[in-house]
């Protein structure tokens, strides 16, 4: 791969005493011969060999026959230096190269013609110094309380995640084979195994999450996800829109008059719109119904003005999306949340439109607990959607899938294991980022042995 003839530095070290200790029990051994070897190391443009010497001992303790030293920051039999290592796994998890680009980095960069096998080699590297116990230590002592709880499939895998949104970090993954209670269920109950403790878990409106969240964690609040739940319930206004759109298409030009007899010449043609013509305006603007007014642009809320002088049956669409915003504000009381529901049910306007009426349906006792459960909240800590983990997702979802193209088993989780790995190195330091303090009732003990089937990657 590498083309340019750059220039050639020798550094030497030298790790070879005449008595090292053995390293199982620390008695020393006397020097039996030496080793010498030529490993590369990082130089920007231009190759760095490293002349290493290591000595052999003879073992004067019962743990071997003989050892080796070495020197820190190379692996025994290694080609290269751990700098090197890092290098590739910064590329790989910092910079989202893919590996052949990485390859073509360290190489126009530091002349190294590595090979993919390496690249693969650097992976299991790291993951073997991980140590998941550690993370889950170090994540419960950050936990602020709140879980945010979803799913991705990954080719015939599916990939669960819990992560933290307001700490911002990844909690625990577990990599099944089904998308089914029982898997949800083992993975909740690794999580509650290991001490943690919601006040408040959010999800999606899957089936899969009332019942097993309700046997898990009885005391915890289930926010459902009020993104998911305006998304259900404005799908039923766009419904009464396409609805209204075709009956207006269907016109044609009635009620147009036109002029009797012959157009004389040089007259001018009669213009304006036709039925058509509006019904084409309203469906290319229809997104307008749904947005919120706040967000609308100078040229949209002249367009939306039009599409209701178009089609005046659209105000009352427009007015229930108003309504539906103000049921939902962050900034609202329980007691506010339930008065705008009420209100919202007793509008005959709205239950004289079909669809609608469907979308009153959905607004259950029941089911608007789940949806205001960020009421119970401190206002800082209100969190009403499942699109922190989403955001994860998203991100594992392009690597994988995009960049790297890791279908097997083992490598998903090596993969997963790494990204959470530097996820906390980066956004999980206390200098970089003032943590929310845990609540002591929130969070539990943590287990002294956990039991071997509560592994991240379960």
């Amino acid at each position: 791969m590498c083309t340019v003839q750059p220039t050639i530095r020798v550094e030497r070290r030298r790790c070879a005493p005449e008595s090292f200790p053995c390293p199982s029990c620390g008695v020393p051994g006397r020097r039996k011969q030496t080793h010498t070897r030529t490993v590369r190391c990082l130089a920007y443009r231009e190759i760095l060999l490293v002349e290493l010497t290591t000595a052999e001992y003879r073992a004067s303790c019962s743990c071997r026959k003989t050892f080796r030293s070495q020197v820190e920051g190379i692996q025994p039999r290694a080609e290269y230096t751990n700098k090197v290592r890092e290098a590739v796994l910064d590329r790989l998890l910092d910079d989202k190269m893919s590996v052949q680009r990485l390859r073509a980095a360290l190489c126009r960069d530091f002349h190294l013609d590595l090979s993919d096998g390496f690249v693969y080699d650097c992976l299991d590297w790291k993951v073997r110094q991980l140590d998941g116990a550690d993370y889950r230590l170090w994540a419960l002592g950050q936990f602020s309380g709140t879980l945010c709880i979803d799913e991705i499939h990954l080719g015939k895998k599916t990939l669960l995640l819990a992560t933290d949104p307001l700490n911002d970090f990844p909690v625990a993954f577990a990599l099944v084979s089904k998308n089914d209670q029982e898997h949800m269920r083992r993975f909740l109950s690794n999580l509650k195994g290991w001490g943690f403790l919601p006040q408040v878990v959010v999800t999606d409106g899957s089936n899969l999450y009332p019942a097993l969240l309700e046997e898990i964690w009885p005391a915890a609040r289930h926010q459902l996800c009020v993104f998911h739940v305006l998304m259900d319930l404005t799908a039923k206004v766009l419904d009464t829109l396409k609805r209204l759109r075709r009956h207006m298409a269907r016109r044609g030009n009635a009620g147009r008059k036109r002029a009797k007899g012959r157009r004389r010449k040089g007259a001018k043609r009669r213009r304006g719109p036709t039925a058509k013509d509006k019904a084409h305006f309203v469906f290319k603007h229809r997104y307008l119904i749904v947005k919120r007014r706040e967000s609308l642009s100078d040229r949209e809320k002249k367009d939306l003005a039009t599409m209701l002088e178009y089609l005046p049956a659209l105000r009352v669409l427009r007015a229930f999306t108003d309504r539906l915003y103000r049921l939902f504000e962050a900034q609202q009381s329980e007691h506010q949340a339930w008065c705008r529901r009420g209100a919202l049910l007793r509008e005959e306007a709205f239950r004289a439109v079909p669809e609608l009426n469907k979308a009153l349906e959905m607004l259950s006792e029941e089911k608007f607990a789940k949806m205001v459960a960020f009421v119970h909240s401190p206002q800082a800590q209100r969190v009403r959607t499942n699109n922190h983990v989403e955001r994860v997702n998203r991100q594992l979802r392009y690597l994988e899938k995009v960049r790297y193209k890791w279908r097997r088993r083992r490598s998903i989780v090596r993969f997963v294991l790494l990204a959470l790995d530097r996820w906390r190195r980066q956004r999980g330091s206390p200098s970089q980022r003032q943590a929310v303090a845990p609540d002591p009732a929130s969070a539990g003990a943590v287990p002294s042995s956990p039991p071997p089937s509560t592994r991240p990657a379960a």
